[in-house]
């Protein structure tokens, strides 16, 4: 009880807006933290070792790698799941169902976002109108009062104003800071989701980059050698001719 009355008596009339908005920051932005973080932890380069080690023509096997899949918490794993369990449908039709999955992620990372920046943009507005009611109090005790004015008088009066600028300001920065840098981690997982996607879906369309690009390698690998065993010969030749 002293502690809410001391509490309070120091910020004035904007005490419980305040306390309000700091108290509404922290929780959406310790949610916000422990939700995106879970939903990551598995990278590109992990989905594709494991569609690597799969035969996209066994049925039963893609099936309980989406059972297997699905289960698991990173929205990478759910995404993959979702594609291969649609694998009978067409292309264009699992792209859609892919977009609509994706937009529903999306909204779901930048879920409170928006309220954390309104809350950065009202709390110093808050911390200012205590600050003008902190001056207002000040000066009416100054005028009904009959003796000189210390300044004591003018400190105290101008030390509650001012902390609640201070409080206002306070809760602001992390507002913001935070409702950005999670706006800016939501949208990179969310465009990694989206390659991820694509890429499995090509996959499931019978295109593998990796093998592609390996094949590519050895080709060129053979012409190289092909062509360095060529021109050996021909220096070869030509020294033969020469007297």
């Amino acid at each position: 009880m002293n502690t809410i009355t001391s509490f309070q008596e120091q910020f004035g009339l904007m005490a419980w807006p305040l306390f309000l908005c700091s108290a509404i920051t922290l929780m959406i932005l310790l949610e916000r933290f422990i939700q995106v973080l879970l939903c990551t932890g598995v990278g590109h380069s992990k989905i594709n070792a494991i569609l690597a080690r799969q035969d996209r023509h066994n049925q039963p096997q893609l099936d309980q790698l989406a059972t297997d899949l699905k289960q698991k918490r990173p929205l990478l794993y759910k995404g993959v799941a979702m594609l291969i369990a649609h694998r009978h449908f067409d292309k264009t039709l699992r792209e859609d169902a892919a977009s609509i999955w994706l937009q529903q992620k999306r909204k779901q990372l930048r879920s409170g976002l928006r309220l954390l920046a309104l809350i950065g943009v009202i709390s110093p507005l808050l911390g200012l109108l205590g600050t003008v009611l902190g001056l207002i109090d000040m000066f009416k005790g100054i005028a009904a009062s009959t003796g000189s004015v210390t300044p004591n008088d003018l400190a105290d009066g101008l030390g509650l104003a001012m902390r609640t600028t201070a409080a206002g300001l306070i809760i602001a920065l992390p507002a913001i800071t935070g409702s950005q840098l999670l706006g800016v981690w939501a949208d990179s997982i969310t465009s990694k989701l989206e390659h991820s996607l694509n890429h499995c879906n090509l996959w499931i369309e019978g295109i593998n980059f990796h093998t592609s690009d390996d094949s590519a390698a050895t080709e060129s690998a053979s012409i190289t050698e092909s062509s360095a065993v060529t021109q050996t010969a021909a220096v070869m030749n030509g020294s033969k001719v020469q007297p």
